[in-house]
């Protein structure tokens, strides 16, 4: 005969089988801790830095010309020469200085020997006059024609100078030590007055010009001192001491300013390019530090660490390393410059932030830090 089980008893063990089942099935899955790439925000000062292309000069440098005009006689110096001061560079045909010399010369002779006579006539009627044995007209007649005579020989010692001074002036000497940049005559040229023959530069150093926006000419006046850079010699770094800041636009309402170059170098030369680092406090910067909108200084972070939000928001990722999770935090981004974003509000210097997958993070997420020494490969 077959035992029965009471369906009590059924009923007991079936409900303990399914309680256990409900058990295992409530228990969570444990957290899975990821590791993020992260970075310490560092600190920048209310300052943008704005590279301008400029040309080096000689700051001795002038163009040469003859005081005279004629014909050109001789050529000493070639393209390229040093010169000395004092040097011959060139000369006029002599002839007709020479003769105006003479000619000078026998005039004024001529004059002082007029002189001679109206002064003697002048003394001898001076005495005579005062025995009362000549009228006074005659005296006056006399003294007269000295004095007409000591004019022309005035005349004719100033012309007698200015022929001597355009003798001198026929021969082009170095106004001082250099080199010739640049030749414009030619034996047997005939040249005028004031017709630039030469170019020439010393060797008192070179200085930098450069053309300024109207944005920024504002933020530069005289005795500032400014990187400056050479992309044909990428090694050599000077500095540059603002001399001259132009009052006027010229193209393109930029205004002129020049430099004078602290120090040298054997690869620099005059025409090359330089570029002037200009370090300035935007006026939008300027104005929000002063409403207190951001603080004295902006934070400056990787591109990869900012995040889109809503309503046109940007947000990163702080990490806090007590409770080891990140939290989402809005921030104000002022510039963006290559791969670095300029964080004017909602960051401090030393905060540790995720730089990358942040799309993938969430509020109050458990996260540990890549050590920053192993490189990562994707």
């Amino acid at each position: 005969m077959k035992k029965s089980v009471p369906v009590l008893a059924l009923g007991i063990l079936a409900s303990g089988f399914l309680l256990t089942a409900c058990n295992e099935s409530a228990k969570s899955p444990e957290e899975i801790v990821r590791p993020i790439a992260w970075t310490e925000v560092k600190p920048h000062a209310l300052t943008q830095v704005r590279r301008l292309a400029g040309t080096t000069a000689a700051v001795e440098k002038a163009a040469l010309s003859f005081l005279v005009g004629g014909k050109v006689a001789s050529v000493s110096v070639n393209l390229g020469q040093k010169i000395t001061l004092g040097q011959v560079l060139a000369t006029l045909d002599q002839r007709s200085f020479v003769l105006n010399h003479q000619s000078a010369q026998a005039k004024y002779a001529q004059a002082s020997s007029a002189l001679n006579e109206a002064q003697n006539e002048y003394q001898r009627y001076k005495e005579l006059v005062e025995q009362g044995l000549v009228s006074k007209s005659g005296f006056d007649n006399a003294e007269a024609a000295y004095k007409s005579a000591l004019s022309n020989v005035e005349v004719a010692k100033s012309q007698l100078e200015l022929a001597t001074k355009d003798r001198q002036d026929s021969t082009l000497q170095a106004p001082y030590d250099g080199v010739i940049t640049k030749r414009m005559i030619e034996p047997s040229q005939q040249i005028s007055p004031g017709q630039s023959v030469f170019e020439v530069e010393g060797h008192g150093g070179l200085e930098v010009q450069v053309s300024v926006p109207e944005s920024l000419i504002q933020q530069l006046s005289d005795g500032m001192t400014v990187p400056v850079r050479f992309p044909a010699a990428p090694y050599v770094e000077l500095t540059g001491v603002i001399t001259e800041v132009g009052t006027r636009a010229e193209a393109a309402n930029a205004f002129p300013i020049t430099l004078v170059l602290n120090g040298s170098s054997p690869l620099l030369r005059a025409g090359m390019t330089a570029e002037v680092d200009i370090t300035y406090t935007s006026r939008a910067d300027a104005q929000a530090n002063e409403t207190n909108l951001v603080s004295t200084e902006m934070m400056i972070i990787p591109v990869s660490a900012l995040a889109a939000g809503q309503d046109q928001t940007k947000y990163v990722f702080v990490y806090d390393p007590d409770s080891q999770t990140v939290s989402k935090r809005d921030v104000l981004a002022n510039n963006i410059l290559g791969n670095e974003v300029y964080i004017a509000k909602g960051l401090q210097a030393g905060e540790i932030i995720a730089i990358a997958g942040v799309s993938f993070l969430r509020n109050g997420q458990h996260v540990t830090l890549l050590d920053a020494n192993v490189k990562r490969f994707n």
